[in-house]
């Protein structure tokens, strides 16, 4: 038998919290661990509590959701993001994946749909609601520009979690011209934070390249 998948729900709405968390519950294989209020309150709670999946809102008072999943995948890589909004705006939903987010789900979609979206995070899979489906096609269809040799080289290092001040170091370049590698790496690609520049590094085999790109 498997064991049931943990969730957790993030939203500074009781009724919405809850009434996700009634529909969850009735399925025999999906067990919500906690409901949280605030983006502070989860990261704080998955520092110590490690899940499946995470229901991050967008929009709360501290902490809003896309920086509390670059935070919570800082020290859980393996959480699978689900932002479930309202937002439907091209910009939210490439956003939400440059930051980590396994998927994108609208607030309004049959109740079914939040299920079909864990199972789908869970196989390994992104998933994306039907409105949000269009929305999302530039960013991953091979049309990036291409990085430098010099950018890829820059990428590993970033990815082996050194400053740029190390990474200066070991190539023997200005702090500056890291900085603005950096820049254009995250340009290139459409992410916007260095977990996410990490993720793809892990995603793209960048890490079993090594040196190679030198």
């Amino acid at each position: 038998m498997s064991t049931k998948t943990s969730v957790v729900i993030v939203d500074d709405h009781p009724m919405v919290a809850e009434g996700i968390q009634s529909i969850l519950e009735s399925y025999d294989d999906i067990e919500v661990v906690a409901t949280l209020t605030t983006g502070a309150e989860a990261v704080a709670y998955l520092k110590t509590n490690s899940v499946d999946v995470v229901l991050m809102d967008l929009n709360m008072p501290d902490i809003g959701g896309l920086t509390a999943t670059e935070m919570v995948l800082e020290s859980r890589p393996n959480t699978r993001i689900l932002i479930l909004t309202m937002h439907d705006s091209p910009e939210y939903i490439s956003t939400a994946l440059s930051h980590g987010a396994r998927g994108y789900v609208l607030k309004d979609v049959p109740t079914d749909e939040i299920k079909t979206a864990i199972d789908t995070v869970m196989r390994g899979e992104r998933y994306l609601c039907t409105g949000a489906k269009g929305s999302l096609e530039p960013v991953d269809n091979g049309e990036r520009e291409t990085l430098t040799s010099r950018e890829q080289t820059v990428l590993l290092q970033l990815a082996q979690g050194k400053s740029n001040k190390e990474v200066a170091n070991e190539l023997n370049i200005s702090v500056r011209t890291v900085e603005t590698h950096r820049k254009n790496i995250k340009a290139k690609l459409g992410i916007s934070s260095t977990a996410g520049l990490t993720r793809y590094a892990i995603e793209h085999g960048v890490l079993q390249q090594g040196g190679l790109q030198m």
